[in-house]
């Protein structure tokens, strides 16, 4: 069961500690959003799906994206580390023609820092979804 408390030292060794953000629709398949260990924390893959569970596919690219970043902020922040700690960032697009328009969302939500990032083209996304992002983190 996912615990809620702020990662301490013993989150930075060899324990693995689950959560999963209160902000976020818990979790429908078997898979927790954060996992802490080592002093790093991945996040699941994150969709543009808003709090209640409503899938936002059929929204605009800009919308999906904007959505997708906000989760992840919810899962940082469930980990007590923010964007500015980002080591690496995986983007899934079904559309690779809208790598500018996330590019560009991307660049204004993260500022002046420079995780390692990749991006890669899907036939298809959960949901029906445009986009997806999953990351990794350094704990604060």
């Amino acid at each position: 069961m996912p615990d809620s408390a702020t990662p301490n030292a013993t989150e930075r060794g060899d324990t693995m500690h689950l959560r999963n953000s209160p902000d976020l629709i818990q979790p429908l398949g078997h898979y927790s959003h954060v996992a802490i260990h080592g002093g790093l924390v991945y996040v699941s893959g994150q969709l543009p799906v808003d709090r209640h569970g409503t899938a936002l596919s059929d929204q605009a690219f800009d919308v999906q994206a904007r959505q997708v970043l906000h989760n992840l902020d919810r899962c940082l922040i469930t980990a007590d580390t923010d964007r500015s700690r980002l080591v690496s960032v995986t983007v899934y697009v079904t559309d690779v023609g809208q790598w500018p328009t996330f590019d560009a969302i991307y660049a204004d939500w993260i500022g002046q820092h420079r995780p390692a990032r990749a991006v890669t083209g899907a036939s298809r996304l959960h949901y029906g979804a445009a986009v997806e992002v999953q990351a990794v983190a350094a704990l604060s």
